[in-house]
C-alpha cells in the first residue's frame, strides 16, 4: 500500500522538491478560502464538524492516560469544553513503551514507504482544513481567515517542505552497493546495505498562538525520518493537534503500521510534564516553540535529544529613508496590526534617528514619522469590522498584562482601545500601542513584550541605530529585520550588520509583502545563527539529524 501511496502523491512531492532547489513561489495547498476554489459547501461543513467537537470527549486514544481533562478558553468567549484523555507524569513508561513498539514496521517501510504515508496523512489534513482553522481560530485567537491560511494551507505547505527536505537528504544514499577493492588476481567485493533509521522517539511541544504553524513541520520531519513522535499541545491550543493525531493515527493504521508511532499527550495547565517527559532516555528529538527561558532549560538539560527552538526575539525595523513615505506607514501598520502583533516575527523595535529622516514628501521629524506610523494604524484599524479580522483576538491574560504596563515604559504614541467584535462579544480585542523611547532605554526594548506593543527608539543616527539593532539582536534574539533606505551605503551596511547578527532582512518593503510573514519553499523562517532560534523551517539541517545511516556488509 506504501508504494501505492507515494505513487498517488508523486507529482506534490516533486514539486516540492523543484521548489526546495531553485525557492522560488511554490505552494502545493491554495490559501483562499472561497468556495470558487474549495466548494459551495466547505467553510460550512468545516464549521459543522468544528461545532460537533465541543463539548465532547475527543475520541483518540493515549496508552497511559489517567482520565480526561478540559484545558482551552476560545479567545473569542465561545465554550469550547472538549475533554481529552490526560496524560501524566507516572504513565509516562506506558506511554513511551507503546510509541517504540512500532519502530521496527516502521523503519522497515524504507524512506519510500514513510514519504507515501506522511504524503497521505497531509492530503488527509487538507480535506479538513475549513474543520482546523476553526479550530485554530478558536485556540489561539487568529481571525478566521489568518486560522486558515498560517494555520491550514501555509502550515501545510510548511510540512510538505519539511517532507520534502528529509526525503532528499534521506535518499542520498544508495539502499545497497557493490563495494570493490583492486588486488592481486580477483578484487576483493563486499556488498553493502545501507539503512535510514530513526533516533527514536521524537517529542513535539506545541505554542497557544501557532498550534499547526509550529508543530507540523518538526512533526512530519521526524516521523518520515523513521521516528515515533508524542506531540504535547499547549493546554491553550489542544484541538488542533488533537485533530491533527488523529488523521496521523487513522492513516498509518489503514497503512498497516501501529497507530502509536503518534501519539496525543495532553496535560492539565499547570502540570509541568513537558520536563519530566523531555528528559525521559526514549526521547531523542525534541521540537519546542515558546518562551526562552524553557527553551533554554530545554536545551541545558534534554542533553540526550537533539533540541530544536524557536523562541523569543526583539524584531527591529531601521528607518533611514524612503521615497514612498506613505507606502512605508502603511506597510508598518499592517505588520504591527496583524494578529495583535502575537506573532514571532512581528516588528517590535523601530530605531529612527532623532533628526528625522529624508522622504518624497520632504524632511519627517521623528515625531511626525511617529505620528505617520500612528495615523497609518488608525487608519487601516478606523472600522471596528474590518480591524477585527485583522486583529484577531488576544490570545491570554498575559497579553494583555504587558499591553497594560507598557504605556508606562516612555511616551505613548498611539494609545491601544478595545474594539468589541460584531460576531463574538465575548472577544478580547485590542490595537497595538505605540511608545516612543530614547536610545538609552535599553533596558526596555532589548528584551521581548510580546503583544500588540510596538517601540519606536529615537537615535543620535542611523550608524547609532545600526549598532543597536544589531546589538539587539546579538544579545537577545530576532526571527525578522526590516529597513527603509534610498542610501545604496546604509543597505550594504545594514546586510552586513544582519549577516553578523545572523537575522534575516527585509529592505524597503511598501507593497504587499510584510517582514512578519515568511513564504515556504522560498523564505527560510529563523536562521539558528541567533538566540532567537537554534534552526530554521526548513533546511537539510532541520531534517538531517533527525535520522542515522546504519550499515550491513558481507562478502560478495
Amino acid at each position: 500500500m506504501t508504494s501505492d501511496l507515494l505513487a498517488a502523491h508523486r507529482d506534490r512531492l516533486d514539486a516540492a522538491l523543484t521548489a526546495i532547489r531553485s525557492r522560488g513561489y511554490h505552494s502545493a495547498f491554495p490559501e483562499s478560502p472561497s468556495p470558487r476554489v474549495y466548494g459551495e459547501t466547505a467553510a460550512a461543513d468545516g464549521q459543522t464538524a468544528f461545532e460537533a467537537h465541543l463539548g465532547t470527549t475527543y475520541a483518540v486514544e493515549t496508552p497511559g492516560s489517567r482520565g480526561t481533562v478540559i484545558t482551552e478558553e476560545s479567545p473569542f468567549g465561545i465554550k469550547l469544553d472538549v475533554s481529552y484523555p490526560r496524560t501524566v507524569e507516572a504513565g509516562l513508561d506506558e506511554l513511551l513503551e507503546a510509541a517504540r513498539k512500532g519502530l521496527t514496521g516502521w523503519r522497515n517501510a524504507g524512506v519510500d514507504g514513510r514519504t507515501g504515508v506522511v504524503l497521505e496523512i497531509l492530503d488527509r489534513l487538507h480535506k479538513r482544513v475549513f474543520e482546523l482553522a476553526n479550530a485554530v481560530q478558536h485556540t489561539s485567537g487568529q481571525a478566521f481567515v489568518m486560522a486558515f491560511q498560517a494555520g491550514g494551507a501555509h502550515a501545510l505547505d510548511r510540512a510538505l517542505e519539511a517532507v520534502a527536505y528529509a526525503h532528499e537528504e534521506m535518499s542520498r544514499y544508495p539502499a545497497d552497493a557493490l563495494w570493490e577493492k583492486p588486488a592481486k588476481g580477483e578484487p576483493i567485493r563486499m556488498q553493502k546495505t545501507f539503512t535510514v533509521t530513526g533516533r527514536g522517539v521524537a517529542l513535539v511541544i506545541g505554542c497557544n498562538t501557532f498550534p499547526t504553524w509550529n508543530s507540523w513541520p518538526g512533526l512530519f520531519a521526524s516521523l518520515v525520518t523513521g521516528n515515533a513522535v508524542v506531540v504535547k499541545p499547549h493546554p491553550g491550543a489542544v484541538l488542533p493537534l488533537a485533530m491533527t493525531v488523529e488523521v496521523f493515527r487513522e492513516v498509518l493504521a489503514e497503512a498497516g503500521f501501529d497507530p502509536n508511532l503518534v501519539t496525543l499527550a495532553v496535560e492539565k495547565a499547570g502540570d509541568g510534564l513537558a520536563k519530566p517527559l523531555a528528559t525521559r532516555p526514549e526521547v531523542k528529538l525534541i521540537d519546542f516553540t515558546g518562551g526562552t527561558e524553557f527553551g533554554d532549560w530545554l536545551e541545558q538539560n534534554a542533553t540526550q535529544a537533539s533540541v530544536f527552538t524557536e523562541k523569543a526575539g526583539v524584531n527591529a525595523v531601521i528607518i533611514d529613508s524612503t521615497d514612498a513615505f506613505k507606502a512605508l506607514t502603511g506597510n508598518l501598520a499592517f505588520t504591527l496590526a496583524l494578529y495583535s502583533g502575537q506573532m514571532c516575527t512581528t516588528t517590535q523595535n523601530i530605531f529612527i534617528p532623532a533628526g528625522g529622516i529624508e522622504t518624497d514628501e520632504g524632511h519627517k521629524s521623528f515625531d511626525e514619522v511617529g505620528a505617520g506610523i500612528a495615523g497609518a494604524m488608525s487608519k487601516l484599524l478606523g472600522d471596528d469590522a474590518r480591524a477585527v479580522e485583522i486583529l484577531g483576538g488576544i490570545v491570554n491574560n498575559a497579553v494583555i498584562s504587558r499591553l497594560d504596563l507598557a504605556g508606562e515604559y516612555g511616551d505613548v504614541v498611539l494609545e491601544s482601545r478595545e474594539i468589541k467584535h460584531p460576531a463574538f462579544p465575548e472577544a478580547v480585542v485590542r490595537t497595538p500601542l505605540l511608545v516612543a523611547l530614547d536610545a538609552k532605554d535599553s533596558d526596555v526594548y532589548g528584551r521581548e513584550c510580546f503583544g500588540p506593543v510596538s517601540f519606536l527608539i529615537k537615535t543620535a543616527g542611523t550608524a547609532e541605530s545600526i549598532a543597536l539593532f544589531q546589538q539587539t539582536v546579538i544579545e537577545g534574539g530576532a526571527m525578522t529585520a526590516g529597513l527603509y533606505s534610498t542610501d545604496a551605503g546604509v543597505v550594504d551596511q545594514t546586510r552586513d550588520a544582519a549577516l553578523d547578527a545572523g537575522v534575516a532582512l527585509s529592505e524597503n518593503l511598501t507593497g504587499p509583502v510584510f517582514v512578519n510573514q515568511s513564504a515556504a519553499f522560498s523564505d527560510f523562517h529563523g536562521t539558528g545563527a541567533n538566540p532567537a532560534a537554534n534552526s530554521t523551517y526548513t533546511d537539510g539541517a532541520y531534517v538531517a539529524s533527525r535520522f542515522r545511516v546504519i550499515q550491513s556488509r558481507r562478502h560478495a
